[in-house]
């Protein structure tokens, strides 16, 4: 990634993704480069880990962030797992408090700033020349469907995030712009491509004209033939495999006794859509919300349902289940069956879960997302066989079936996979270049 000798070399580019983020800087030379993030990983999770039981430092709550903060959480640490940080931009939660243990509870805000605030400290570490004060963010091209108030609220937030902790220049880039940028790189002469972003949180496409005549202008506003974008993503995918398999056994859409012979009805459904949301979980581990729960037993026509779904409560293993259903649906992804074991809340039960059980349980989300990249194109006043490559980008692209069913409404277009993790920090990372240089 080149970048001219002129330039201050003060800037960053930041991908703050919903299950991942990276981050880069310029290089010694003309480049720019990913920063080493955890060990040699360019990419960390998007998540923080808040210990209960450990006193602040001098850098605030005793924290840890990527991987580290998953390991903790899986090993059993005392304390809060917070990810899918991005899912909380334009919602009211922002400026609430959440509880972390301990007594304690912690903006939305704060924990968003926190984890960019530990990005720029490892980009900064990579950097010690220059002050990092200038930063090009990348955003969905929707952060809340249909709501541009909402909408614009959202990115504002990220903005006084990153000026929170010390960005004082803050420009935005969409996701699949960047991504387009990357795959630019790699082109041999005009095309007009079609990239596919998606995610943890969005599905964002974006239609350019990519060039290595056109590669070094900074203004690429002609080239921007259309963007459009959905808010149903990987987390959506983890979300719906997880009702589907999982949570049926809490007693999710089971039914009710009969009681004097009326007919059954089915159980209350809030707790299990609250455990399938990342950002939901924490609420179901009230005091008040546990009494509720535990006092709806007589509405279970199978008591071992309510018992089950107590234990997740009790002992607070909703994230735990969520990460299962994740995992599983990694598993089938790419075809075949798996089983979900689900022995933490009962001896000796699992869970089958297949390719097809998953894909019905997918099939409105995939629905929507394909018309989307259909919009994309027709927003352009152009016909799919106009587009000459489609760009696969984003960790929710390994889903095999949806990939093909994208494909299958381009099928003129070269097919070209990117990095799924680190295409959109490449990307924003050249764009960085350009602006400031």
């Amino acid at each position: 990634m080149p970048v001219p000798a002129s330039a201050s070399r003060s800037f960053c580019a930041i991908d703050f993704g919903t299950s991942n983020s990276a981050i880069a800087i310029p290089d010694t030379g003309r480049r720019m480069r990913l920063v080493p993030l955890e060990g040699s990983n360019t990419t960390m999770p998007t998540a923080v880990f808040y210990f209960a039981d450990l006193e602040h430092d001098e850098d605030g709550p005793a924290r840890a962030f990527g991987r580290a903060a998953v390991a903790a959480y899986v090993e059993g640490a005392e304390g809060r797992l917070m990810r899918s940080m991005k899912s909380i931009l334009g919602s009211g939660l922002v400026e609430q408090s959440t509880d972390v243990g301990g007594g304690r509870a912690v903006k939305y805000f704060d924990v968003l700033a926190g984890y960019l605030k530990r990005l720029r400290a490892c980009a900064q570490a990579e950097h010690a020349e220059t002050n990092l004060h200038q930063v090009v963010l990348g955003r969905p091209v929707f952060f809340v469907d249909e709501d541009p108030e909402r909408d614009a609220a959202a990115q504002g937030t990220l903005e006084a995030a990153a000026r929170a902790v010390g960005f004082d220049e803050v420009h935005f880039q969409f996701e699949p712009i960047a991504a387009a940028f990357d795959y630019e790189q790699q082109a041999q002469a005009e095309q007009i491509v079609l990239v596919a972003d998606i995610g943890g949180g969005t599905s964002d496409f974006s239609l350019v004209r990519v060039g290595p005549d056109r590669m070094h202008r900074l203004d690429r506003r002609d080239d921007i033939l259309a963007n459009h974008g959905v808010h149903v993503a990987g987390t959506d995918f983890d979300r719906r495999v997880e009702l589907s398999s999982i949570l049926r056994e809490f007693g999710y859409q089971a039914m009710g006794p009969s009681i004097a012979g009326s007919t059954p009805r089915e159980v209350p459904s809030a707790v299990y859509f609250d455990l399938a949301t990342w950002h939901l979980i924490n609420t179901v581990y009230s005091p008040a919300r546990v009494m509720e729960l535990r006092a709806m037993k007589s509405f279970y026509g199978n008591v071992r349902h309510h018992q089950r779904l107590m234990t997740v409560i009790t002992e607070r293993l909703g994230h735990e289940l969520a990460a299962r259903a994740e995992d599983a649906k990694i598993q089938v992804s790419g075809g075949g069956d798996t089983e979900i074991d689900l022995g933490l809340v009962e001896s000796g039960l699992l869970v089958g879960l297949s390719e097809a059980t998953a894909v019905a349980s997918l099939e409105a989300d995939i629905q929507r997302i394909v018309q989307t990249a259909r919009d994309t194109v027709r927003e352009a006043g152009l016909k799919p066989e106009q587009v000459n490559a489609l760009y696969l980008t984003g960790g929710s692209t390994g889903l095999r079936l949806l990939a093909d069913r994208i494909a299958a409404e381009f099928s003129r277009a070269q097919v070209v996979r990117g990095d799924r993790f680190a295409s959109v920090a490449t990307g924003l990372a050249l764009h960085a270049a350009r602006l400031y240089a």
